[in-house]
């Protein structure tokens, strides 16, 4: 049977639980080394599947740029497949862009998902990777469904063992400035040579759940985005002095500090009211760690 619509499809932000920079390759590329996991701050996207090959993007919440990654992960994914279906995509954004929470990214994910149902492709999950490392590094990850071991330039995933990280409680806090990746990765004073973890020995570290949740690592990139943005700078002391501990994720500019798991942040009631007195352009939300990406059974 098929599908002529598709409603409330989330698209879950990430954090970077730490992020190193491990060298670089001979294109320029950085190549890192990070856990991203799965938070419940989505978008939502909504899509109706149109006959005439059309692809139209309506923006629901704050206007996106006019070619966007949903409408080149849409457009990518008509032109492998062939098909001479469209659609209407229609966004509510939330997730706010250049935070390093990989919103764009997430909602190119959540396109090929949706519209490898709607239009019937029931394509695997490689194939449709195959497409996602073509829009951007952190794109195969929402794709992945998991919560993982992520290297290279964001393509090689290593999905975390079950138990490596309990359901966690995070404050993640944006300042109004946005960052451009570029000028982070290419900062003198980011640091490009990072010890590599070995992936096998990570992933069978037998306390990874404690060093996870203990703030394993850091972030390669906060301190040339903390000298091209002192918003970062304040946004960390802000969430130093009330949680005990922050962390930029991605290439910022959003900071997240560790709350605990959902049953410590149950016995901290007043987590949630440490939030609502922001500053005036910051947009902030306590959040919780996601299992598995909700459409991590959207495949053929």
């Amino acid at each position: 049977m098929s599908i002529a619509a598709l409603y409330d499809v989330p698209a879950p932000a990430k954090l970077n639980l730490f992020l190193h920079v491990t060298g670089r390759r001979a294109d320029g590329y950085h190549l890192l080394q990070s856990v991203f996991v799965l938070i419940d701050w989505c978008d939502t996207l909504h899509f109706e599947r149109r006959s005439d090959g059309r692809l139209q993007r309506h923006d629901l919440g704050p206007a996106l740029p006019a070619d966007d990654l949903s409408l080149r992960a849409a457009r990518a994914l008509q032109q492998a497949s062939g098909t001479a279906l469209g659609a209407d995509i229609s966004v509510m954004k939330r997730v706010p862009w250049g935070a390093g929470l990989g919103g764009g990214s997430s909602d190119a994910a959540s396109v090929l998902l949706a519209l490898n149902r709607l239009w019937g492709l029931h394509w695997p999950r490689d194939r449709l990777q195959a497409i996602a490392i073509t829009l951007g590094a952190d794109v195969p990850f929402f794709v992945g469904g998991h919560n993982a071991f992520v290297e290279g330039i964001g393509e090689q995933l290593h999905p975390l063992p079950a138990g490596a990280l309990p359901r966690q409680c995070y404050a993640v806090v944006k300042p109004e400035p946005a960052i451009a990746t570029t000028a982070i990765f290419g900062s003198p004073l980011l640091v490009r040579d990072t010890e590599p973890a070995i992936v096998m020995s990570f992933l069978a570290d037998t306390q990874l759940a404690a060093r996870l949740s203990a703030g394993f690592g850091r972030n390669d990139l906060q301190a040339p985005a903390e000298a091209s943005c002192p918003d970062v700078t304040q946004v960390a002391r802000w969430l130093e002095a009330r949680f005990g501990n922050s962390r930029m994720s991605g290439s910022g500019s959003a900071v997240f500090a560790r709350i605990g798991t959902d049953v410590q942040a149950a016995d901290q009631p007043a987590a949630t009211n440490r939030l609502e007195s922001l500053p005036v352009g910051w947009i902030g939300r306590m959040c919780r760690s996601l299992a598995q990406h909700p459409l991590v059974d959207w495949t053929g």
